[in-house]
């Protein structure tokens, strides 16, 4: 949507960002300690398979756990109670409801979510992920576990809707 100038949420949203970070540089206001700096998290395309409201469980099966921190991309600060959806191909490479959860973040904007290796013969193994947050831009993106490994991080970093 643009505005009577002519500029769009994007761009506001960069020249804010981009406004913040020049005021930490600078110090910020008198007794303001400088804002962190981290860099929001890209979009990824939205997945056919996606279905809403998937159900509030952390496990969906064993053998990898991927874990990360929810952060704003304004001050880079932890955001609590982040609604996390992923969804994944069981192991026998097809998508359905028993591979798909919601993990809402704690006080320190961490989610975990326990699964089986991600499933699919043929394509590269990954998670699908999900993330809306009031005031944020919904965030869909992909994480692609290494192969045998047990564990992945993904922090995610959200665009502040303005």
């Amino acid at each position: 949507m643009k505005t009577s100038d002519g500029t769009g949420r994007r761009e506001r949203a960069i020249a804010w960002l981009a406004a913040a970070a020049l005021t930490a540089a600078l110090g910020g206001p008198a007794g303001a300690a400088p804002a962190a700096k981290c860099s929001l998290t890209p979009q990824g395309a939205e997945d056919p398979f996606y279905k809403p409201n998937a159900p509030v469980r952390s496990s969906v099966g064993t053998g990898f756990v991927l874990s990360g921190i929810v952060r704003s991309g304004i001050d880079c600060a932890p955001i609590r109670g982040a609604r996390v959806e992923l969804w994944l191909r069981g192991p026998n490479g097809r998508y359905d409801d028993a591979h798909r959860g919601t993990v809402v973040t704690d006080a320190g904007g961490r989610y975990r979510f326990q699964s089986n290796f991600p499933g699919g013969d043929g394509i590269q193994p990954h998670i699908h992920i999900r993330v809306a947050v009031p005031g944020f831009r919904p965030l869909a993106t992909v994480y692609f576990p290494r192969p045998g490994s047990g564990a992945g991080v993904l922090d995610l970093v959200l665009e502040p809707e303005v």
